[in-house]
């Protein structure tokens, strides 16, 4: 399996500030002072090399979207996705590019929740709009098709949800029921958020993929911490809601439905997981800060852990393959 991060932000989108270009550059340039960097080649490797991913790149900006997959991409028509964050819109017109109008393609969209952030892409999924296209969307909250039917009522948007050309369809789940889809088998898991959230136990040929984001994880709570242990047990790789730090995340956000990179750390570690992902970047954190975070993060695996966990940070344009190893 492999997983493409198409969105990783938490809340809302959000963009650099030209203030935030500039500092980039800056420091980019005070980092060149007294290099000799008189070839295309020399300057492509300070970039690679000697800068880091918070000077030379960027987390990104987009809401909640990631594909998952695990056929053949040659052949497969046939695609998994987690999400439908503004980073679906990028992710449909990448789909566009490389089938075009004439070869339909089906759709496999898991739902971990229905907040505005995991649905705002669907109606700019250019596959949407195209007749042949088949889309199923999977969920265990009994207003799945309530919720994207509204978003594109007249008042918010200007083409309604039967005006899609696509073949759409909602199959409801139910926590703890593993289903099949052509192989690749899915298991819901309640969490703890505002109008419920769930995460998803994704496992094909001997890999296993866990996606749990929007959900918050009580310290005290040991039952739910063993549940979940179990849930993401031995998994290749688990992509975490961290939003918030440790500190935040049980005094002034305290049930805003968010977790921390030090919990998914210790989860993890518990678990006896190959690969965590932090996920849901906190909106107001720039490049700098997420990669701070994850530095920290880094560190507390290293010291607290007796089995190597390796620990990423999600941006835009992010490939996770799980048969590499970390």
């Amino acid at each position: 399996m492999k997983a493409i991060i198409w969105g990783a932000r938490g809340s809302l989108p959000v963009a650099l500030t030209h203030k935030q270009i500039r500092a980039k550059l800056v420091a980019a340039l005070e980092g060149a002072i007294g290099r000799n960097l008189d070839t295309s080649g020399k300057i492509a490797s300070y970039i690679d090399n000697d800068l880091g991913f918070d000077v030379r790149g960027t987390f990104g900006g987009h809401s909640s979207c990631v594909e998952v997959q695990c056929w053949d991409q040659a052949t497969t028509a046939e695609h998994v996705i987690l999400d439908m964050g503004s980073g679906l819109r990028p992710l449909g017109g990448s789909k566009m590019a490389k089938y075009g109008f004439a070869k339909p393609q089906t759709y496999h969209i898991f739902m971990s929740h229905l907040h505005w952030d995991h649905i705002m892409g669907f109606p700019f999924f250019t596959p949407a709009y195209i007749p042949g296209n088949r889309i199923i969307i999977y969920g265990c909250h009994e207003q799945l098709e309530t919720a994207f039917r509204r978003q594109q009522e007249p008042i918010s948007f200007p083409v309604t949800f039967d005006q899609l050309g696509a073949a759409i369809e909602f199959r409801h789940m139910t926590p703890g029921q593993p289903i099949e889809v052509n192989g690749l088998k899915v298991t819901a898991k309640l969490q703890l958020h505002a109008g419920d959230s769930y995460g998803y136990r994704l496992e094909h040929e001997g890999q296993t993929l866990i996606y749990s984001t929007d959900s918050e994880h009580k310290l005290d709570n040991e039952l739910e911490r063993e549940a979940f242990v179990e849930f993401f047990r031995e998994a290749d790789l688990v992509i975490f809601d961290a939003m918030y730090s440790l500190a935040d995340s049980i005094s002034v956000k305290a049930d805003w439905g968010h977790s921390s990179n030090v919990v998914g750390v210790e989860l993890c570690q518990l678990a006896r997981a190959r690969q965590l992902c932090l996920f849901h970047h906190e909106p107001i954190y720039d490049d700098a800060q997420i990669a701070r975070v994850l530095a920290e993060t880094r560190r507390y695996a290293e010291i607290t852990g007796e089995a190597p966990l390796d620990v990423v940070a999600a941006y835009d344009g992010m490939e996770i393959d799980l048969s590499a190893p970390a």
